[in-house]
């Protein structure tokens, strides 16, 4: 069997991942020289912690367990199995933490609350003030700017790979008589297989829309910034309270309480703001991040997130900031159907659209691609 696969970012990748693990040949196409788009401009969270119960989150549980295990193949990957701390500054807070804790799932999360002594013992750089802090043990990372290059170093040595990249599908050409489908770039080539996937990601014009028309999907704009390193080590993913009213887990009557009690920061409310904060493996921080969702987009960034973000880190760590390295604005798809994990749709005969994972996409892609390898008989 032989896969076409449009679009090189983790999504695309991890289909191609699927389709070369089953035994088929696979061509994959992207238009840039490689992924350029949300795939490296996120935090390399494998993120079980928060996601909703249910379908949402068994699929992250059934990725986070695809990715150790790809991790364990592809040592470029960077994936460590460091979890997350959630710190909680008041009552109100602590309020919805201790409600993730009675959730029927919280044990298949990892939940656990800590005291702050406690948590200090895991991640000793947080020296700030806090009461307490939620631990989810299944959270992990991996390395977001280099993973998608080491899932295809690993696929070449397979020899049933072909990579082509700074072609622009411009076509789905329908199946011919031998019931295979087709794709035609804009070098004129084109590319025939028994079944072809598009993995376009924030991509929704121009192609997508002509095979696929007006779909439940739509695109978010986020900031984020990465720092010089740390000196030390920041031993598990961190995220703030803000990322509770941000995330369906948290959901609950506390959450409630927090809202009407706790305004969230003007700046935090205004962009829609969560931290979040990763330690790379050169030691930077990656910390985001905000929220756009309305068209047009801004094509600058701009600085009150960044301060706001520096402002809650350093409450944290009890010390400054290192010195900001980079900043940079991304755009993500996501499915505006909150009951979808994803928008999986056969817009012509063999021939799948997969896009719209919004913030799960780095999280959920392994399971998001075996799903469709199951389901499309692969």
């Amino acid at each position: 069997m032989k896969v076409i696969v449009v679009g090189a970012g983790v999504v695309g990748t991890m289909h191609a991942w699927q389709a070369v693990e089953r035994g088929h040949e696979v061509v994959h196409i992207e238009r840039e020289a490689e992924a350029r788009g949300a795939s490296l401009r996120n935090f390399g969270q494998i993120w079980v912690s928060g996601r909703a119960g249910g379908e949402e989150l068994d699929t992250a549980l059934r990725a986070r367990e695809l990715w150790e295990g790809i991790g364990a193949r592809v040592p470029g990957l960077g994936f460590r199995a460091i979890g997350s701390l959630t710190p909680v500054r008041n009552e109100l807070e602590l309020g919805v933490a201790e409600a993730a804790l009675a959730r029927p799932d919280a044990a298949a999360r990892g939940y656990k609350l800590l005291t702050a002594d406690e948590a200090r013992a895991v991640n000793p750089a947080l020296r700030g003030a806090f009461q307490a802090a939620l631990w989810c043990e299944r959270d992990a990372a991996v390395e977001p700017r280099t993973a998608q290059l080491a899932l295809r170093e690993a696929l070449l040595a397979t020899g049933r790979y072909t990579f082509l990249p700074n072609r622009e599908v411009r076509e789905v050409v329908d199946a011919n008589s031998h019931g295979r489908s087709a794709v035609r770039d804009d070098h004129g080539d084109t590319h025939t297989g028994d079944a072809v996937v598009l993995c376009t990601g924030a991509w929704l014009s121009g192609l997508v829309r002509e095979v696929a028309g007006e779909i439940p999907v739509r695109r978010v704009r986020l900031q984020m910034m990465q720092t010089d390193p740390l000196g030390e080590p920041l031993t598990t993913s961190v995220a703030d309270a803000d990322s509770f009213r941000y995330y369906p887990a948290y959901a609950s009557p506390e959450l409630d309480a927090l809202n009407a009690g706790q305004a969230q920061d003007p700046t935090a409310a205004a962009h829609k703001m969560q931290l979040l904060m990763v330690q790379r493996l050169d030691g930077g921080l990656t910390i985001g991040d905000t929220h756009e969702y309305e068209h047009p987009f801004a094509f600058d960034t701009l600085e009150d997130p960044y301060e706001h973000l520096t402002r809650v880190v350093e409450s944290f760590l009890g010390r400054p900031l290192p010195r900001v390295r980079r900043r940079w604005a991304g755009v993500y798809a996501q499915c505006t159907d909150t009951s979808r994990v994803v928008h999986r749709q056969q817009v012509r005969d063999g021939v799948w659209l997969v896009t719209g994972p919004g913030g799960r996409g780095m999280t959920c892609s392994p399971a998001i691609a075996e799903t469709t390898a199951n389901e499309l008989g692969w």
